[in-house]
Parts: structure tokens; C-alpha cells; sequence
């Protein structure tokens, strides 16, 4: 009975401190959103990985604790040449550590699914952000708001967002670690995601779904605000879009709103997965097969509608083709292309 008191005390010991060593490491984000919670909050997604985290501690001491004082207590001492007692088995142990993991597992699939109902939990007041994915861009536009398009995601702070998302290629997977939750975005299909931002700050949406040659660049920024900052900004934008009559300030908007700038730059400095828009108009450009040819109206025009037809140097042949865009689409973002100087 002594070894047992002494195990017993040992793994208590030892699954505190593990607790303790776990939870000081700063395994998760901030916690940013009413889904993420915290640890005491009941339902939230922080609030069941603090359970996890004391069930993992308390197995990992349950496991090593009784292994290593074994290993240390009972050892053979030098010079015993006797053998160790034979034994056969224990039925009422062999019941009880059936039956305490079977309970175990049915109460998290309890606890389990009570947190996905409050993570789920609808809120008929929520607004309406609309995300398109494609590779490699995010890009969100606000409905609620006269159709405004962006490319970072601003959102105000107490309020639940639903997040209908499309993808124009492959899978995505919107995912932003500090609101704990993680959706799908699948071509051919709206899938859902709803967070209430709970703190303002910024984070950046990640894709979680390997999508191709630029997965890792695919990341925007999040910007959550207080709801004042963001009807001021989101007034601003109407403005913006209101007053974009030109055709280049209207290839802007068609720019964000279909993600080009997650490839290319409008800088000197081009990114690595397509050239640099920044005086590209009129330039000469060097294909793959070593030929020349003109960025005019007609090599911009044919790129966006057969992207593969002409490979520049330098680049992959990654980049998809807009169906989607009609002329007067294309030459604004032409015009749009035009005006990089």
C-alpha cells in the first residue's frame, strides 16, 4: 500500500506541473474572438483545450510516473538471480480501466459537442462579409455596405460576422489562428463561418489548405476595430467607390476585388510568384522561350483570357484565367495598369 500512496502523490505532482509547463508555454494565439473564449468560458474553443490540456497531463503522469518508479524501485538488485513473481491477470482492474476510459471519452464527446453548438450558436443580427479565394489572394467584399471590396478584412469588435466564402480554383481553408475557428472554402459551393472579433488588433487570415505553388503567401491582413472605426471606414470605402468613375479607378477596384495584387506587385520590387505591374504598360517584356515581345493593350488582354498563351520569364505558369471579367472589365484594369508609372 506504501508504493501506492507514493505513486498516487507522485502523479498529482507530476501532472500539475505538467499542467503547469503546458499552459505557461503559450501553446495558443491570442485569444481574439467570442468563439476562442477563454479557459473559463464555457463552450469556448479555449475553454476545451484547457480541459484537453489537464486530461494529456494528468495520462502523461499516469503513464511515466508508475513507469519510471518502477524502473528505479523494483530493479533487480545485483546478485538476485530469483525470478519474478508470475501473474496471470486481474479481472476487476482490466473492467475498471475499460470502463473510467469509456466514461472519459463519452463525457468529451458530451463536452465536445456542447462547444461546437456555442461556437455555432447563430446570432439573426449578423453581418454579412462575402470572402473569394483564389490562389493565391484573399479578397472580401462588405453587401451590408453598398458592395464595398477589400483586400484586408476589417471588422468591428462584439459583432458576429457571417463569413460566406466561394473559391474560383481550388480548395482553400480560411483559417485565423487568434479566432480559433477554421472553414473550408470550396469551388462550386458557399460554405459558412461565423466569429464575433471580441479584440481589436491585427491578425492575418492564413490559408490552411495546401493550394498550390504560393500556399505559403497566401495571407491578407485582418484588421479588427471598434464598430465607430469601422462605419467611419467603411463610409470612406462607399465614398471611394462612389467616386470611381474613371476607368482606372474602376480596374483598381476590380484589381482588389478578384485578388491580383496577391501575385503581383505595383511597386518597383516585383513578388516572386508573377511580374511587377509598376511600368509594365509599353514595356518589353522576355518570354519563356526567349522572345520579345510588347506589354501593350493586346499581350495585357490576351493574359488575363489565356494566361499559359504566353509565359514570362522568370515566372510559373500559374496564373488562372478570368472568365469572368468582360471586356469593359479588362480594359479598366488595363487603363488601370496603364496609369503604374
Amino acid at each position: 500500500m506504501r508504493h501506492f500512496v507514493i505513486v498516487g502523490i507522485l502523479v498529482v505532482l507530476a501532472a500539475v506541473g505538467a499542467y503547469a509547463g503546458l499552459d505557461a508555454s503559450g501553446l495558443m494565439p491570442v485569444a481574439a474572438s467570442a468563439q476562442a473564449g477563454s479557459a473559463t468560458t464555457a463552450g469556448s474553443i479555449d475553454w476545451m483545450w484547457n480541459l484537453q490540456v489537464i486530461a494529456m497531463s494528468f495520462l502523461f503522469a499516469l503513464i511515466v510516473v508508475p513507469l519510471v518508479y518502477a524502473l528505479i524501485v523494483f530493479r533487480r538488485k545485483q546478485g538476485d538471480t530469483s525470478d519474478a513473481e508470475h501473474i496471470t491477470g486481474n479481472t476487476p482492474l482490466e473492467i475498471t480501466w475499460t470502463l473510467i476510459p469509456l466514461v472519459l471519452v463519452l463525457a468529451f464527446a458530451y463536452l465536445g459537442a456542447y462547444s461546437l453548438r456555442e461556437v455555432r450558436r447563430a446570432d439573426p443580427q449578423a453581418m454579412i462579409v462575402k470572402v473569394h479565394a483564389q490562389q493565391f489572394a484573399w479578397s472580401f467584399e462588405y453587401p451590408d455596405y453598398g458592395g464595398v471590396i477589400s483586400d484586408k478584412l476589417y471588422l468591428p469588435a462584439g459583432t458576429q460576422i457571417l463569413l460566406q466564402m466561394d473559391s474560383k480554383d481550388v480548395i482553400h481553408s480560411f483559417w485565423v489562428p487568434e479566432f480559433r475557428v477554421k472553414q473550408d472554402v470550396v469551388p462550386g459551393r458557399v460554405t459558412e463561418l461565423r466569429i464575433t472579433p471580441t479584440l481589436p488588433g491585427e491578425y492575418k487570415v492564413r490559408c490552411a489548405e495546401l493550394c498550390g505553388t504560393s500556399h505559403y503567401s497566401m495571407e491578407n491582413g485582418v484588421v479588427v476595430t471598434s464598430e465607430a472605426e469601422f462605419i467611419a471606414w467603411a463610409q470612406e470605402q462607399q465614398n471611394a467607390l462612389a467616386s470611381a468613375q474613371t476607368p482606372e479607378g474602376k480596374g483598381e477596384l476590380l484589381v482588389k476585388a478578384n485578388g491580383c495584387l496577391g501575385c503581383h506587385s505595383i511597386t518597383a520590387t516585383a513578388l516572386p510568384t508573377a511580374p511587377t505591374w509598376f511600368g509594365l504598360f509599353g514595356s518589353s517584356v522576355t518570354l519563356e522561350d526567349g522572345s520579345t515581345v510588347t506589354a501593350d493593350e493586346a499581350f495585357l488582354k490576351e493574359s488575363i483570357h489565356d494566361p499559359l498563351a504566353k509565359i514570362v520569364k522568370g515566372f510559373a505558369p500559374i496564373m488562372p484565367a478570368y472568365s469572368n471579367l468582360t471586356d469593359e472589365d479588362i480594359a479598366a484594369i488595363i487603363a488601370y495598369i496603364e496609369s503604374l508609372k
